[in-house]
């Protein structure tokens, strides 16, 4: 059987069942999305792109501060409510997403 993650650069950074933060994290990963207003919300609240990263220039030279979400420990699941809503949004009500997409 192959694994998931066959490269282990790839793997996600924590298990999803170990840890303090596991009950949150499982908790996000059973929201399901049903309901227009809370797709449109949950599309509006959770950026597509991280908004930390950013290029800064300080005294002449250009310093590139990287995406520091990949940081926050859930993240991915974030991500995938997210995505959850956009197909709840593109499919279940045939809406335009192309505003809530980087």
């Amino acid at each position: 059987m192959a694994t998931l993650f066959p490269n282990p650069s790839l793997s996600p950074p924590h298990p999803p069942g170990v840890g303090p933060l596991a009950p949150l994290r499982r908790w996000i990963d059973r929201i399901e999305v049903n309901n227009r207003r809370f797709a449109h919300l949950t599309c509006r609240l959770i950026p597509c792109c991280c908004p930390f990263e950013r290029d800064l220039t300080v005294l002449g030279r250009t310093v590139h501060v990287p995406a520091l979400c990949k940081l926050n420990p859930v993240y991915a699941e974030l991500m995938r409510l997210r995505f959850r809503a956009l197909a709840y949004l593109a499919d279940g009500c045939g809406e335009d997403v192309t505003r809530y997409v980087c």
